[in-house]
């Protein structure tokens, strides 16, 4: 799953259930510039949700 968030932040997202963040995702990966932030964000939020659940 880490590297679809790397390679296709916006479809992590959206395998996750959380659309608008999906959205919001792909209009920032259309631009060349803002595909590692939102590279960066999609791994970032993926792995804040794996420690959530551990707890």
């Amino acid at each position: 799953m880490i590297l679809i968030a790397v390679l296709l932040p916006w479809l992590s997202f959206l395998l996750r259930g959380k659309i608008f963040k999906g959205l919001l995702c792909i209009i920032l990966q259309i631009t060349l510039i803002g595909w590692l932030p939102a590279a960066i964000w999609a791994v970032a939020d993926l792995l804040d949700e794996r420690n959530k659940n551990r707890c």
